[in-house]
Order: C-alpha cells, then structure tokens, then sequence
C-alpha cells in the first residue's frame, strides 16, 4: 500500500487562528452549490449576518442598517434575504 505525499503548508506563518470573535461560513455555500446560484447580494447578506452574529448565532441589526453598510437598496436587501430564507441558510 503506497502512502500519500504528506501534505506541507506553503507558508506556515500565514496560517490562519480563530480570533476572538471570529464568526464561520457555513460549508453547505460550497458543498452544496450555493456558491453557483446565489448572487453577490446574497452573498454579501450572508457574510454579514454571520458576522454581526453574537455566539448564539443572532444578529440584531436593522434591515436599514443593513442595507446600508452593504450599499443595497431596500428590494435588493428583500430579495437576497428572501433567497437566503428560501435556501434555509438563515432565519429571519
């Protein structure tokens, strides 16, 4: 039984530790296929709910703030969040 190449990091210094306060993206955006359908509106929502999030996984910002920080209008915040509850990737 031949053994895989061991796998080496190509620069050690830059890999990453958790912060403190560090929020994760759900591997289900890669895994299965979200990255491909969902628009960069969607993606942009995503990323900030998760990280406004608080350890209970709640963010507690306004629509208005929301939108805007990520430069959206009010429709386009509807419909990013609208395909975001419809894929199950956030409650709302």
């Amino acid at each position: 039984m031949q053994h895989p190449m061991p796998r080496v990091v190509p620069r050690p210094d830059l890999v990453r530790r958790v912060p403190q306060g560090f929020g994760w993206i759900d591997h289900r955006l890669r895994r299965d296929g979200f990255l491909a359908e969902l628009t960069l509106e969607d993606l942009a929502l995503y990323v900030f709910l998760v990280l406004a999030a608080g350890p209970d996984g709640v963010s507690w910002y306004r629509k208005e703030t929301i939108s805007a920080a990520l430069a959206l209008s009010w429709e386009q915040f509807e419909q990013a969040r609208e395909r975001l509850l419809d894929r199950e990737l956030i409650a709302f």
